[in-house]
């Protein structure tokens, strides 16, 4: 283990570790891949990757486990979506068994910097693919960077001292038929000002709805969200904007087959959250962040089992998600890889 780190005080900033996965794609193909230690990109000063935005990306994370194993969780499901993205974007896939074994041999390479099992902490694993090839007409790369780096993060969210407030926004974070289902570098761009204006208003995020009518609840700038009803049934809104979350998904399952709970899964109309009592934001980075108020323009709607921290339904949900994560209970077949 890498003792220069202080795992006991992780932040969410980038610490750079060892060893980085390349591989370059041209005339093609791609290349065969490998590890390096210049974590430099050099590339063409009119890649696409500058001028359009041609860039995706996912996130997962490596642990440490009450086993003493070094796991990765649901990396298949990361490079599904990963290759939903590419072809979204009119990027070349980058093959499925490759990309799990890119994540694998990036952790692998730096172990030393996945946290003990009782830290508060991760190596957060961040696969992406850049269109790195010149062009000055609006059209795709004909070269491409696939590239995984990781890096030991802290807690996101102190979800059990306090719960975050949200903004309704009124801006719209994703179009019909538009990008909102991938993951997509130009999506997290764009809810940067709104973003920026929901935090200076002294909110930690905003909430937005479907763009086309204002109805119904799509998620967060960066996570989705779910609630609780008052009879205990986890809430799931529904819609094809609404990025398909890895650990919502996770979590349907959890609160399913681990927990016995009802789940309605369904487009949730923004009227009908006041009668919920508990609200989280979940994500790789968070799991679930508490989520104790939304602030619109004539009130505020608040949760009252999430106020100050989880609620009892998400709590359970968090604890059982996290003991999966660490072998502490046994996980779903296919869900954890051991480096």
């Amino acid at each position: 283990m890498n003792t220069k780190i202080d795992f006991n005080h992780l932040t969410m900033d980038y610490v750079k570790t060892d060893k980085r996965y390349v591989s370059v794609y041209r005339d093609g193909k791609w290349d065969e891949g490998r590890l390096t230690e210049d974590n430099t990109v050099t590339i063409s000063e009119s890649a696409a990757v500058f001028q359009y935005a041609q860039t995706i990306f996912e996130g997962l994370k490596a642990f440490r486990t009450a086993k003493g194993n070094i796991v990765i969780f649901r990396a298949d499901l990361n490079a599904d979506r990963f290759i939903t993205s590419a072809e979204r974007l009119v990027m070349p896939v980058f093959p499925k068994d490759r990309f799990i074994d890119a994540v694998i041999k990036t952790v692998d390479a730096n172990r030393d910097y996945v946290p003990p099992f009782d830290v508060k902490g991760s190596l957060y694993v961040r696969p992406f693919m850049i269109g790195s090839g010149p062009v000055i007409n609006v059209v795709p790369a004909s070269e491409y960077q696939f590239r995984v780096y990781a890096t030991p993060l802290g807690s996101y969210f102190d979800a059990t001292t306090s719960s975050m407030k949200l903004n309704l926004s009124s801006y719209d974070r994703s179009a019909p038929n538009g990008t909102g289902h991938v993951k997509a570098g130009l999506n997290y761009a764009m809810s940067f000002y709104a973003g920026y204006r929901a935090k200076k208003q002294g909110f930690n995020e905003n909430m937005y709805l479907d763009s086309k009518t204002r109805t119904y609840v799509e998620e967060s700038g960066g996570a989705n969200i779910i609630f609780i009803a008052e009879d205990g049934t986890l809430v799931v809104p529904q819609s094809p904007t609404i990025l398909p979350s890895i650990t919502r998904r996770s979590l349907i399952y959890i609160a399913k087959e681990y927990l016995n709970m009802k789940v309605d899964e369904r487009p949730v109309k923004f009227s009908e959250i006041e009668n919920f009592v508990e609200c989280g934001l979940c994500g790789t980075a968070a799991t679930i962040s508490p989520v104790g108020l939304v602030h619109t323009e004539t009130k505020d709607i608040h949760f009252r089992n999430s106020e100050h921290g989880l609620g009892e339904k998400m709590r359970l949900l968090f604890d059982t998600y996290n003991k999966i994560q660490k072998e502490e209970i046994e996980a779903p077949k296919g869900w954890l890889t051991v480096i």
